[in-house]
């Protein structure tokens, strides 16, 4: 569906989810309507990540997301890929109205923002994408205070006030 932007262009509506009985498929198209993103299935993880990398890539105290596989995930449009210059990270990106799709990590998972999916759903995340806990939290620059585990590194470690 198209809708007129506030500049008179008209854009594509951002959202729109799709389920059938085996697979479920949430489609987000970018702010401008150039570029679109699909994932298919479950997310492989759910975090709040406080790690040193995603802070200073994402440009944020804490970068709520979800890990995907590179198969589940696809992209159509002229995305462009930023690749970080020391780390073993990416950022696809809009290149018309910048708005991030995904990074890939260290571990080539797909790291799709909260934010962006939030969209999908009315700004409200449904429980199957909400974070599950907390990774890197001894990186934390602000302290969170809710129920999830906290782990000092990944969630194959120790956790936070063990």
């Amino acid at each position: 569906m198209l809708t007129p932007s506030r500049h008179g262009r008209t854009r594509y509506l951002p959202m729109t989810v799709t389920t059938t009985p085996t697979n479920a498929a949430i489609t987000v198209t970018c702010q401008c309507g150039g570029v679109s993103m699909s994932l298919t299935g479950e997310p492989a993880a759910r975090a709040m990540c406080h790690c040193n990398a995603c802070r200073d890539f994402y440009g944020s105290a804490v970068l709520a997301a979800t890990a995907w596989a590179p198969s589940q995930v696809s992209v159509t449009g002229a995305a462009h890929t930023f690749v970080h210059p020391s780390r073993k990270m990416t950022r696809r990106f809009c290149p018309e109205c910048g708005e991030t799709l995904h990074g890939t990590n260290r571990l080539d998972m797909c790291v799709v923002p909260n934010a962006m999916l939030a969209r999908v759903h009315d700004a409200t995340l449904p429980v199957s994408l909400k974070p599950t806990m907390h990774l890197f939290y001894r990186h934390r620059v602000v302290d969170v205070q809710d129920d999830l585990p906290k782990y000092l590194d990944g969630w194959d470690g120790p956790r936070y006030g063990e």
